[in-house]
């Protein structure tokens, strides 16, 4: 532990694969702002230009984005990797997030002794359309040494904390299964109907809805054509923004429901908007423990999703015949059905996932086991 770090001035260095305004971004950025003016941090991307949520980030918060970092992906060498080392040094601590920023563990493992380094967190959240239907035997073997050093390996979900112990052959000490958590109180309000730009939600209409990014792996074709056969008064909001957006509209078009299905954008805040849908959906070929469904759960919406990660078991007992395995797309087809036709069922379902999201996924316990975690990592009694 540095001088600093016993003194309480802590320098934190987050390494992302990239930054835009996703699940474990918005969860890093809400630690952040719960830490406090305490903690200084620097952020870096893999993606230079993926910098979405960085104004979700409070102000007073001291966070910088250091220019001329050096790039966390390219070509594997001992070079680069030694270069990438020294850059961390001085820090206090070093928090490396997913697969993109998987080098930064590496040169961490090989050079952390003898350039003295802070100690390493690792956080994983899961895989990109790459590795939905398969792990890439290659990965795995880089991420069995790459994490050999680490500190801990942060997972939210039991499925990754399996694939960490058995697949990665991490030892059961370093892995940590953290639930992911959100401030449920801001869930409760219930927005107004022109709280999303470009989109009101007129007198008469259900929304079902959806927070993604608009990439591959989230499938989001998917989810329009099993909205396709639901009733007329029933508009898709799709919050999110991505290279998929062409090919989502393209396939509303072709269902001929091109003018019931909308794309507003990014959302900063999505706790202001959620309150608008009268029903959740998830379409994703691989998940974990999406904090999209969380928000949805806090909000009192019934959800229909895909059966990925740990989502049947985050949601209600009375949810749980909602989730369908991801393949089988009328199946999803018929939940929204389901669903969509019975407004007692919903509410019934979208009131017993209120009071689980409450009391297994706030952000008041998910802060204090992060807090511990790092505290623990550091050799402190607290965090910051």
């Amino acid at each position: 532990m540095t001088d600093r770090a016993k003194a309480g001035r802590l320098r934190v260095l987050h390494l992302h694969s990239t930054f835009n305004a996703g699940g474990k971004e918005r969860r890093s950025v809400a630690l952040m702002n719960r830490f406090g003016p305490g903690v200084a941090h620097s952020i870096v991307s893999a993606e230079p230009d993926a910098l979405g949520a960085r104004s979700l980030i409070a102000e007073g918060i001291p966070a910088s984005f250091p220019f001329g970092f050096p790039p966390l992906a390219g070509r594997f060498g001992v070079r680069r990797l030694q270069v990438l080392a020294r850059a961390m040094q001085p820090f206090d601590l070093i928090l490396t997030y997913n697969w993109g920023a998987m080098d930064a563990a590496m040169a961490h493992a090989l050079f952390a002794p003898a350039m003295k380094l802070a100690p390493l967190v690792h956080h994983e959240d899961g895989f990109n359309a790459d590795e939905a239907d398969r792990l890439s035997l290659r990965r795995n073997w880089f991420r069995r040494v790459a994490l050999a050093r680490a500190s801990a390996l942060v997972v939210p979900s039991r499925r990754l904390e399996e694939i960490a112990l058995s697949v990665w052959h991490q030892p059961r000490a370093r892995v940590q299964r953290i639930l992911n958590g959100i401030d449920t109180g801001a869930l409760v309000r219930k927005p107004k109907a022109d709280a999303l730009p470009r989109v009101i939600k007129r007198p008469g209409e259900k929304w079902l809805g959806t927070l993604a990014g608009l990439r591959p792996v989230k499938n989001l074709p998917r989810l329009v054509r099993a909205f396709a056969a639901m009733d007329p008064e029933w508009q898709l909001v799709i919050l999110g923004e991505g290279p998929e957006r062409v090919a989502i509209m393209d396939e509303a078009m072709r269902l001929d429901i091109g003018h019931r299905v909308h794309l507003p954008g990014h959302v900063p805040d999505p706790a202001s908007v959620v309150g608008l849908f009268d029903l959740f959906a998830l379409s994703s070929d691989s998940e974990q423990a999406p904090l999209s469904v969380i928000e949805g759960m806090a909000a009192g919406l019934a959800v229909a999703s895909t059966d990925v990660g740990d989502v049947a078991e985050m949601v209600s007992p009375d949810n749980a015949a909602f989730i369908v395995p991801a393949g089988d797309e009328p199946a999803l087809g018929r939940a929204l059905a389901t669903l969509g036709g019975d407004e007692a069922l919903r509410r019934r379902i979208g009131a017993a996932n209120q009071v689980r999201a409450r009391s297994e996924f706030d952000e008041k316990a998910m802060t204090a086991r992060y807090a511990a975690l790092y505290a623990r990592v550091l050799g402190r009694e607290s965090f910051p």
